[in-house]
């Protein structure tokens, strides 16, 4: 099922056996990437999908995700994703999404900001309205929004370094933002149920580079900062599980 409203598109969905743990209910990845999935089938229905885009040299790209998660839905329940746009102001656009399960009710909320990207010049770029006006824009979805900075923690522990493979790269040749989350749950000790993710983009990590992850445990806080060797952060990922 796929719904194209004014200034929103939702596709429809089921809970697959590859998108569970051990739980058996959806991954925060998995739910990410229907978010993300979202987003990209939105871009392509109304006409600025991957390959206009490449075509003119431009890119959206994600600076920062709150992802607030009120359950994860089991497997086999039918979901409904669906995304926004709420706001462009100059080189940003911000973007919501949620989850709905089959009586329509809210599971998971996001908000999102995205920078414009003048591949041509490699730097970011107010957008023409060519690559804004098709979107439109809605009003934000009831949530608590935190600001997109994430404060560090005073001390963390450096953990192995580990190498960026294949498969975590996307169709831009840099690692998917969705795989810096996984990389985050990876060197976690445990399986918290996670129900809110942040996540701070500070540069793109692509194939041959090395990650080298520092990790906070604390108290009401998860904080994975996701390295170079000179401890400069690709991404910083805060966890919450409350």
């Amino acid at each position: 099922m796929e719904r194209i409203g004014e200034n929103s598109y939702e596709f429809g969905g089921r809970v697959r056996y590859s998108e569970i743990d051990h739980r058996g209910t959806m991954t925060l990845p998995a739910l990410i990437n229907y978010f993300q999935d979202a987003s990209t089938f939105h871009s392509e229905a109304v006409g600025l999908g991957m390959e206009r885009l490449k075509r003119d040299r431009k890119a959206w790209v994600l600076s920062y995700w709150q992802i607030i998660v009120d359950r994860y839905p089991e497997i086999g329940e039918k979901i409904t994703a669906g995304t926004f746009a709420t706001e462009f102001k100059g080189l940003y656009g911000n973007r919501n999404f949620y989850m709905k399960d089959q009586q329509g009710g809210l599971i998971a909320r996001a908000n999102s900001i995205w920078v414009f990207m003048d591949l041509e010049k490699g730097r970011p770029a107010r957008p023409s309205a060519e690559y804004i006006e098709p979107y439109g824009t809605g009003k934000p979805l009831d949530m608590p929004y935190e600001g997109r900075k994430i404060a560090l923690p005073a001390s963390c522990e450096e953990r192995e370094p580990f190498p960026v493979r294949k498969y975590h790269i996307d169709t831009n040749e840099h690692v998917n933002n969705c795989q810096y989350v996984q990389m985050a749950l990876e060197i976690l000790p445990g399986d918290p149920e996670v129900r809110q993710a942040r996540v701070d983009y500070k540069k793109s990590a692509v194939l041959g580079d090395v990650i080298y992850p520092r990790l906070s445990m604390g108290e009401d806080r998860i904080v994975a900062e996701l390295c170079d060797a000179q401890g400069s952060p690709y991404a910083v990922v805060e966890l919450r599980q409350r």
